[in-house]
């Protein structure tokens, strides 16, 4: 599992991607997540998705990572797919001529729900692979850094920006360590004669207590040993001072902006 667990993970690459300034990718991540789902058919879809495997071109990453990436969300998009194509009026004639097949009664499946859970599947796995090349280009101190930068406006408003981009970069931090954990805790477990693959749903549900409980104990003691770190180092919150202060590229710059157009090009009209 933490083997194929790649989100928040950095790839030392020499690329034009990792070169772009944070800022301007997390810009256009954001424009691809709306474009993505304001996108009303497959055409649109699949342009996202052409964009996508080009930005992994750029980037010289490749695409199988980003596969290894969907791998702990593939039970959301199976999930999606199958209660999509469950339809409760098989036996309207208007369903039965879209191809719809009758189970039990006016229960089925439906091909048209089908496909159009493998539609929002689709879009889910693009969204996912399209963040996880912002962490495999982007350090995380560049994202910390660029979160900050952005969210700047609202310290007029009081807002806490740099609490904000510390939880950000916790999390991105604690992410693959949270994964790593479950998997030596579920072998600990397994070695201990613990079956997690017998018996029915409910049975294999109540399999992983055994797991879940010792996990999240783990997570609350490490949590209070960061807390206890923090406060050693006399954290506060508040303004901070920074090692280094970059400033935005007009290459960047231009590079984002016509990003966001294309994108909205896609949403509006795809």
């Amino acid at each position: 599992m933490a083997a194929a667990f790649s989100l928040g993970q950095y790839v030392s690459k020499a690329s034009i991607v990792h070169r772009l300034d944070a800022r301007a990718k997390i810009v256009l991540v954001v424009a691809y997540a709306v474009a993505l789902f304001l996108a009303a058919g497959w055409l649109g879809v699949g342009v996202c998705g052409a964009l996508l495997v080009a930005g992994y071109g750029a980037a010289r990453i490749p695409f199988g990572l980003a596969l290894r990436g969907l791998k702990p969300i593939l039970y959301i998009l199976a999930f999606t797919i199958v209660v999509n194509s469950f339809t409760f009026s098989a036996n309207d004639a208007s369903d039965a001529s879209g191809g719809t097949i009758a189970l039990i009664g006016s229960f089925g499946i439906s091909a048209h729900g089908a496909a159009t859970g493998l539609f929002f599947a689709l879009r889910i796995a693009l969204f996912v692979a399209a963040t996880s090349l912002l962490t495999y280009t982007s350090t995380l101190v560049d994202i910390v850094d660029a979160i900050r930068s952005l969210a700047s406006p609202l310290a007029r408003f009081n807002a806490p920006v740099e609490d904000i981009a510390i939880v950000c970069a916790l999390t991105l931090r604690f992410v693959p360590s949270t994964v790593e954990e479950a998997e030596r805790v579920t072998k600990a477990q397994q070695a201990r004669g613990l079956r997690l693959d017998e018996g029915g749903l409910v049975k294999r549900a109540k399999a992983w207590i055994p797991v879940i409980v010792p996990l999240f104990i783990s997570l609350f003691r490490r949590a209070e040993t960061l807390a206890c770190a923090m406060d050693a180092r006399c954290y506060a919150g508040g303004a901070r001072t920074h090692l280094r202060s970059t400033r935005i590229r007009r290459a960047d710059s231009v590079a984002a902006s016509l990003g966001v157009v294309l994108l909205a090009c896609v949403a509006m009209f795809l």
